[in-house]
Order: C-alpha cells, then structure tokens, then sequence
C-alpha cells in the first residue's frame, strides 16, 4: 500500500508513490484509493472543495459512474520534503453521451508523517478525442 511510503521523500520514493497513486485509481474502486488519504484529507479537485474520506469515496463514485473505461497515467513532476507534485493525463468515456476525453491536469499532494495524502489540489482540462487517438488502454 502506498502509506507505507513515507516522506521524506527520495527521488525512488517519490517515484513509487505517483506508481501506487497510478495503480490505485486505476482500480476505479472507491474503498481502494481512499485507503492513501487522512480521514480528514482536504481536496480541490477542479472547482470542487470537500474534506475527509467519506467524501473522498462519494466523489469518486460520482466520477467512476460518469467516466467509463478510465485509464490513467501520473508522472512525477517534482517533490520535497514531503510533498510531491505530479502531472497526469486520463481517458474516459462520458457515460450520457459516449464521447471520448483526454484529460491533461497537475497535481500537488502534502503527506502527514505516515505517508497518508492530507491535502490534494487539482487542476485539469477535458480535451474531446476519437477513440481510436486513445492512447492508454487497460
């Protein structure tokens, strides 16, 4: 699990933790990825602002139940003591009406003494694309 990665990071840790960060989501279970985060994680994920796992969880059933087939792929961008900032990009298909999207964001992510994520800040863009201009299949 990636809470048993701890800062303060390294270049190999940091790396580790975007790799299990990237696996996790890329499981799309709710009860999976909330495992990372404090109880009372704060997050900005777009425009929205909520705190604590509870939330974490009602979010991303949200978004798994409108974006189908999501793949994504993080990359570590930079990281200090202990926080790590990521650039990603993810497919999904728009569960009302099929479209394809790419979507191109940054992350930036504090971690508490035990590895568990506190704070998640997230800015994206939704870019339409055909399906066969996808490039991350699972």
């Amino acid at each position: 699990m990636s809470s048993q990665i701890k800062p303060p990071f390294t270049e190999l840790t940091a790396r580790s933790k975007v790799k299990a960060a990237q696996d996790a989501w890329n499981t799309r279970n709710p009860e999976v990825v909330v495992q990372a985060y404090t109880v009372d994680s704060r997050w900005r994920n777009r425009t929205e602002f909520f705190k604590g796992r509870e939330a974490i969880k009602e979010f991303l059933k949200r978004k798994w139940a409108k974006e189908l087939d999501y793949r994504l792929m993080k990359e570590l961008w930079a990281f200090t003591d202990n926080r790590i900032s990521v650039r990603f990009e993810c497919e999904w298909r728009d569960g009302d009406t099929g479209q394809w999207y790419r979507t191109h964001g940054n992350e930036h992510w504090e971690f508490d003494n035990d590895g568990l994520m506190r704070i998640r800040d997230m800015s994206a863009n939704d870019i339409p694309i055909q399906e066969s201009e996808r490039r991350y299949r699972g």
